[in-house]
């Protein structure tokens, strides 16, 4: 085997409530990777597509690199791998593009060394790219991009993951509007503090939601969809946030909140009914504004990163 390529999920991140603590996978789209190993020792990126030119070749500034070189660094290896990096996710669009990218990589790269990490383990390395992509080595993206379904990171010192129950039918559809809103430029937006009432209330709702979800109570997870520590503060920087809230609800979908960072918004429905109706609601949202919106339906990923081909 001198080959590998895995695909890596996009992801929805905070979920709401579950600020930097929840995630969830997608099934739409994601990013691939091609690992290749060469004779001399170091990584390199041949190629990158999808990008726009933008994204960096420098190791210590590439996602996939940097993770890569984490797991190497770990197991005191000295390697030589060529990556080639795919993009199937927007840069900058609040659906784990990083995390997507860092997570394919070590899966790819694992298995051409013979899996020497469970899929868990590989978590560290994959946060160690995030740091270096968003500068906070958050999980939230991550691990539910590397295994799949609802993720709860309970705690980071140290690191305490934990996989959430799925309710067969629940979906997702994912609203991107056609502008870039940069990581920075949300959390500088966000207060240091949290006010006791707030945190109550924060509380509750996560409570609420992985009882709804182990429950299987979709009304229970649409009134827990409701986030005010961060939601607040970075709405008012998506044109239309708040107008397509009420349309999509209005249309039928569950509740609808922030992907990640944004500007992606995602609506969890009942099923996949009622997400023709949820996508159309938005379009006039923002035909009204004057802005596209690109739309995605999915199933929630329970998969996870998989290996897709080895040579």
């Amino acid at each position: 085997m001198k080959a590998v390529r895995a695909f890596a999920p996009a992801t929805v991140a905070n979920v709401s409530c579950g600020f930097d603590i929840l995630g969830f996978a997608i099934d739409a789209m994601g990013d691939e990777v091609e690992v290749r190993l060469k004779d001399e020792t170091g990584l390199v990126v041949v190629s990158i597509e999808g990008d726009q030119g933008r994204l960096p070749y420098e190791v210590e500034k590439n996602t996939c690199a940097v993770a890569i070189q984490a797991m190497l660094d770990e197991m005191d290896r000295q390697v030589g791998m060529e990556i080639y990096l795919r993009k199937g996710l927007p840069l900058g669009s609040g659906m784990g593009s990083s995390a997507a990218s860092a997570v394919a990589a070590l899966v790819a790269a694992n298995r051409l060394l013979g899996e020497p990490f469970e899929k868990k383990g590989l978590l560290p390395f994959a946060m160690a790219a995030e740091k270096v992509a968003c500068g906070a080595g958050h999980a939230d993206n991550v691990a539910p991009s590397l295994l799949g379904g609802f993720v709860l990171i309970r705690d980071y010192h140290p690191l305490d993951v934990i996989k959430l129950h799925v309710p067969e039918g629940l979906h997702c559809t994912l609203l991107h509007p056609h502008f870039e809103l940069k990581t920075s430029d949300s959390r500088s937006v966000l207060r240091d503090n949290v006010s006791l009432k707030h945190s109550t209330i924060q509380s509750g709702n996560v409570a609420g939601l992985i009882a709804g979800l182990f429950q299987e109570d979709f009304e229970l997870i649409g009134r827990s969809l409701r986030d005010v520590i961060a939601e607040p503060y970075r709405a008012t920087l998506i044109p239309g946030f708040y107008e397509t809230k009420e349309a999509v609800k209005g249309a039928g979908a569950l509740g609808m909140g922030i992907s990640g960072s944004g500007p992606t918004m995602f609506a969890l429905s009942k099923g996949s009914e009622t997400s023709p109706a949820i996508i159309r609601a938005a379009e006039q949202v923002y035909e009204s504004i004057g802005l596209g919106v690109d739309a995605y339906h999915s199933a929630v990923n329970i998969r996870g990163a998989y290996v897709i081909e080895e040579k």
